[in-house]
């Protein structure tokens, strides 16, 4: 079974499928609606053969549905039937946790996501924990986001943004008891002089997560998607449910985005 990763962020939409290192991507943004990005998608998608999909979607997530519109992009994804739309059976998750999932290597680990805005998900023992910190007061009136995403970047200047994501992943790893931290997101490259127990994730690893999704597709049937405690959203990775090694992954990251 091949799954198309479909990775949906406030700049950039990104897809890869199972068998391929080369992944495509179209622009996003504030006109994106659901509807043109599944359009999108198909378009980039040419040629390649897929049996699911895999969505990371920049908001809260329950049971593969959008619980809220997106900060970043148009309006209508809440209550879009995906599955239609692309004629395949569809999971969805929240986009920090999808790439959370990716990077997880065993153990207690909190993902922070810096994009254009904030993502993060917490992993414990192979089942991982969307988390919705982006938003929560942090200081001077503003939130964690308005911080560490990219108008924080831009407003503060490089110095002074690495010092207060050196700052905010101090409070919220403490805060979350988190055996390490990977920070992910286009903006993570910007950061140096990572701190112990903190390191970088590879962007790729949001297409592993979006794999990661379908590994148990064996035994449950495509178009049934997989049954969730109804108190929160849990995906639990075949390969990380039992513990691997610190680093070591089943799935090899695509070679050609490692290196972004």
């Amino acid at each position: 079974m091949k799954v198309l990763a479909v990775d949906v962020g406030g700049t950039h939409v990104k897809v890869l499928v199972t068998g391929q290192t080369e992944k495509r991507e179209m622009d996003s943004g504030a006109q994106l609606t659901p509807r043109a990005m599944v359009s999108g998608v198909k378009r980039m998608a040419r040629g390649w053969d897929y049996d699911v999909i895999a969505i990371g979607y920049p908001g809260p997530v329950l049971h593969d549905k959008p619980m809220l519109e997106p900060h970043n992009l148009a309006s209508g994804w809440v209550g879009f039937d995906f599955a239609k739309a692309f004629g395949k059976p569809v999971r969805v998750l929240n986009d920090a946790a999808m790439q959370a999932l990716g990077s997880y290597k065993g153990g207690r680990m909190l993902f922070l996501g810096l994009g254009t805005g904030l993502g993060t998900a917490l992993v414990i023992d192979g089942d991982v924990e969307p988390l919705e910190l982006a938003h929560l007061p942090y200081k001077k009136g503003k939130t964690f986001e308005e911080f560490v995403g990219k108008r924080g970047l831009d407003r503060l200047g490089k110095a002074k943004w690495r010092k207060e994501v050196a700052d905010v992943v101090a409070r919220l790893r403490d805060a979350l008891q988190a055996d390490y931290v990977v920070i992910g997101g286009g903006n993570a490259k910007k950061l140096k002089d990572l701190p112990k127990g903190v390191e970088l994730g590879a962007n790729s690893n949001a297409f592993i997560g979006g794999f990661r999704m379908w590994d148990d597709a064996a035994a449950v049937a495509p178009t049934a998607p997989a049954k969730r405690a109804p108190a929160r959203t849990t995906t639990k990775p075949a390969a990380a449910a039992k513990k691997p090694v610190a680093g070591k992954a089943s799935v090899a990251a695509p070679a050609s985005d490692a290196k972004k």
